[in-house]
């Protein structure tokens, strides 16, 4: 959801669960100049709380960030958690643009789950449809108006100018996946409390999901199927993850049944795609956040579903002096989202 268009100067900003990120790129085209980036943890107690007393607090760690990065611009792009918006790819009949926006409008009113006047829609046409041939596919989202404008009143009070607001899953797509791929690919991004998947196709999502599971509940399965604390078990998780021949697979029998939940998830969403995409076959699984770092879970995905897995490279499409390449890929697995909003074209 572009409010400003035109702004070529700006920085991405991912106000993530576990943690603030920003990224500032320079250029244009299929690869830009990473020119700052910076991150600092937030306690998820806090990000998620909707408390002012918490917001607050949010908003001073979110300041001091921005003040230490020293990054000049004010304009942001700013991500919008995948839970908080609803996404769908809808057929809608072929009409001149204005004729469009009208069927759009009135159409939307059966398919968001929040009334047309508490929301705020965006849409864009993707393609022609898989399934009748006088018809065009169109990504519809929507998000409330409370929660927009809760977000752009807590960034205008540091001195921020939004341009743009936009799905978490969707600019983590932009980062993942390479430009001009037509093959489908999914993005699967497990975060703290939930997990993003997104599957493109022609440079397009097509299919886009928040899944309530991530790797909170997977250390949670770990501290009460071994009866250990907290701490030792978030290192058995990200130590052993699914490793079968490590401790004696406990760990793997531990959490084996949260890991299925969410790949059953994963599963449902493959075959939603395919049934409506029957041409065209899933050909890659991009991994990251929690997904890239816990142990063997790329290689359980790729011998699930036989499709090649690869763990994503955020910076991709950037390009930095040589010197700095550990550094930065160290961080990849976090950054896809700052990352992906700071690649959009305005």
């Amino acid at each position: 959801m572009s409010l400003i268009t035109g702004v070529s100067d700006f920085f991405g900003l991912d106000l993530g669960t576990t943690a603030i990120r920003l990224v500032q790129l320079h250029g244009t085209g299929a690869s830009r100049q990473l020119i700052k980036y910076a991150h600092t943890p937030v306690d998820p107690k806090i990000a998620a709380s909707d408390a002012n007393a918490d917001q607050q607090k949010l908003v001073q760690v979110l300041k001091d960030l921005v003040a230490q990065s020293h990054i000049a611009t004010r304009n942001v792009a700013v991500g919008i958690p995948s839970q908080k918006v609803f996404t769908t790819v809808v057929d809608i009949d072929r009409l001149s643009p204005a004729e469009l926006a009208k069927s759009i409008r009135f159409q939307a009113d059966s398919i968001i789950p929040t009334p047309l006047a508490e929301s705020k829609i965006d849409w864009a046409v993707i393609g022609d449809s898989p399934k009748d041939k006088t018809k065009v596919e169109v990504l519809l989202t929507s998000v409330s108006n409370d929660f927009v404008e809760k977000r752009l009143d807590m960034l205008e009070s540091i001195g921020l100018n939004v341009i743009a607001l936009e799905p978490d899953n969707l600019a983590l797509a932009r980062a993942m996946v390479a430009p001009n791929s037509a093959s489908p690919q999914m993005v699967i991004d497990v975060g703290h409390m939930s997990s993003d998947l997104v599957i493109t196709m022609n440079d397009a999502p097509r299919l886009t999901r928040s899944i309530p599971t991530g790797t909170e509940a997977v250390v949670r399965s770990a501290m009460q199927n071994l009866s250990i604390e907290e701490q030792q078990a978030e290192q058995f998780v990200f130590k052993f993850g699914l490793s079968k021949d490590k401790l004696e697979g406990q760990v793997y029998q531990a959490i084996i049944s949260t890991v299925d939940l969410l790949v059953s998830e994963i599963e449902k969403s493959i075959k939603f795609f395919q049934t409506r995409y029957p041409a065209n076959k899933l050909e890659r699984i991009i991994v990251t956040g929690g997904a890239s770092t816990l142990p063997e879970f790329p290689t359980y995905l790729a011998n699930k579903f036989g499709v090649s897995v690869e763990i994503g490279n955020a910076w991709r499409n950037t390009t930095f002096p040589p010197d700095r390449q550990n550094e930065l890929m160290a961080l990849s697995n976090n950054f896809g989202v700052a990352v992906g909003l700071a690649e959009r074209q305005e």
